[in-house]
C-alpha cells in the first residue's frame, strides 16, 4: 500500500507530516508513504486577520481538494486549525498523542511576561491570546502577528516586538524549545481547543 500525506509547506507542517510518515510505515501493508506539500490561503493571506478572511479552514481547505482529487490519501493538521464542523465527506480519522499544550512567550532579552516593561509590544493575532494578555498585562502594545514559527521568530529577532506568543508543542518540535522564556499554566492562559494534537483526515469513503 502507499499512502500519500497533503500537508502545508511550512517546517512545522513538513515536521509534523514526517512524524506521521513514519509511524504509518511501521504499520503491516505500508510499503511507500510520500508527502504531498501544498500551499494554502491560510499561509498565503497574511495582511489581514484569519477571523476576517475565512477562520481556521484556510489552513486545510487546498489539503481537502487535494484528497478530493485523488492528489493525496489523507491530510495531516495541528487539530487546533481545524474547524469544529469538519465538512461533509471529511472526517477526522485519528489523533496522535498529545503533546504540550501551552503557550509560551518567547522575548528577545528572555524576561518573563511580568517583567517587560510597560508598553511593550507583544505579537499575536490569536483574540484568545489577546484577550488573556490583556488581563494579565492592561499596558502591553497587542499587535497582530502572522506567518509560521520561523517568520514570528525572524520579526521578533529584527525588533519588530519585544515578545511574542507562541504554541511550546510547535516550539518543541522545531527544537526551538530554548527559545522559550515563560511557559503558561492553563490557569494564567487557557490554550486552544486541541493545542498540541496532531491529527489525520481523510475521505469518509477512504475510512477503515
Amino acid at each position: 500500500m502507499n499512502i500519500r500525506i497533503a500537508t502545508r509547506k511550512s517546517a512545522l507542517a513538513l515536521w509534523q507530516a514526517e512524524h506521521v510518515a513514519g509511524e504509518l510505515s511501521q504499520l503491516a501493508g505500508v510499503e511507500n508513504v510520500e508527502l504531498v506539500p501544498l500551499s494554502t490561503r491560510g499561509d498565503e493571506i497574511l495582511d489581514r486577520s484569519l477571523q476576517k478572511v475565512g477562520g481556521k479552514g484556510l489552513f486545510i481547505k487546498e489539503l481537502e481538494l487535494a484528497m478530493q482529487d485523488g492528489v493525496a490519501d489523507i491530510a495531516v493538521h495541528s487539530m487546533k486549525d481545524v474547524p469544529a464542523d469538519v465538512p461533509a465527506g471529511f472526517m477526522i480519522a485519528a489523533v496522535l498523542e498529545r503533546a504540550s499544550h501551552a503557550d509560551s512567550l518567547v522575548s528577545r532579552d528572555n524576561m518573563q511576561l511580568a517583567d517587560l516593561p510597560n508598553g511593550a509590544r507583544i505579537g499575536s493575532s490569536s483574540l484568545r491570546r489577546q484577550a488573556q494578555l490583556r488581563i494579565m498585562r492592561p499596558d502591553l502594545r497587542i499587535s497582530a502577528l502572522r506567518g509560521n514559527v520561523n517568520t514570528r521568530l525572524a520579526k521578533l529577532d529584527a525588533g519588530d516586538y519585544d515578545a511574542i506568543v507562541l504554541a511550546a508543542a510547535g516550539l518543541d518540535r522545531l527544537e526551538l524549545s530554548e527559545r522559550i522564556s515563560q511557559t503558561f499554566t492553563p490557569d494564567e492562559m487557557l490554550p486552544a481547543a486541541a493545542q498540541g494534537v496532531i491529527g489525520i483526515e481523510c475521505l469518509e469513503d477512504n475510512a477503515g
